[in-house]
């Protein structure tokens, strides 16, 4: 990706510019900063932001690795504490609003529930964390779910606030991963405004709020 013809990327403080894969989907809204690789068919919604910019005792800036078909969706924020990294496997789903902070590793197939915050914390492959939940200071082995609003903080607490993982959150992981490589698709090959008319300005209807008008 040329990256002086797009505004959502840029380099850090120390010069190290994103590495984006040319077949990547970036919204133009979209923040990402420093060292941050971004792999094949990877979605990154409206407004997210991932930035590698702090750096280790030696000057070094550690990066934000997000591996093929993953997908950040809206309002997303991924950053790391100096001297520190992120790493996200492939096939993974980051959802609307969540936040992870490194350092954080997680695994292939796993999905980050709406408004979730990992932090400091190692998750194995086909996690699944439910809504609103923060997962901070724990390591969670493969195919496990972590139950909505879960605060869990201790890996003395993970076997009583965890589960297996069940088969309507392997089904729904998947429709997730296929509607968003469905939309990279759409969005690379289609206009804005394709089949539509282009919209006009705000006008006020008779006896209505505001609507747009359509010329």
């Amino acid at each position: 990706m040329n990256k002086s013809v797009n505004s959502s990327l840029r380099p850090n403080p120390a010069g190290d510019w994103p590495q984006v894969d040319p077949t990547a989907c970036i919204d133009p809204t979209a923040q990402i900063i420093g060292n941050v690789h971004i792999g094949p068919d990877v979605f990154v919604g409206p407004y997210a932001v991932i930035r590698a910019d702090e750096t280790d005792t030696e000057g070094r800036v550690h990066p934000v690795t997000i591996e093929a078909q993953c997908n950040i969706q809206d309002g997303v924020i991924i950053h790391a504490l100096g001297g520190t990294s992120v790493t996200i496997g492939r096939r993974s789903s980051v959802s609307h609003g969540c936040t992870i902070h490194g350092p954080c590793t997680i695994g292939q197939g796993c999905f980050i529930g709406f408004k979730s915050v990992v932090y400091d914390a190692v998750l194995h492959d086909r996690i699944f964390v439910g809504t609103a939940a923060v997962v901070q200071s724990v390591t969670l082995q493969s195919d496990c779910s972590v139950r909505p609003a879960t605060v869990l903080i201790s890996n003395a607490a993970v076997e009583a606030m965890t589960g297996p993982l069940g088969s309507q959150e392997i089904q729904f992981m998947a429709r997730v991963i296929n509607a968003n490589l469905k939309l990279i698709k759409g969005y690379h090959h289609k206009p804005v405004n394709s089949g539509r008319k282009p919209a006009g300005e705000w006008k006020p209807a008779p006896g209505r709020a505001s609507v747009i008008s359509v010329k």
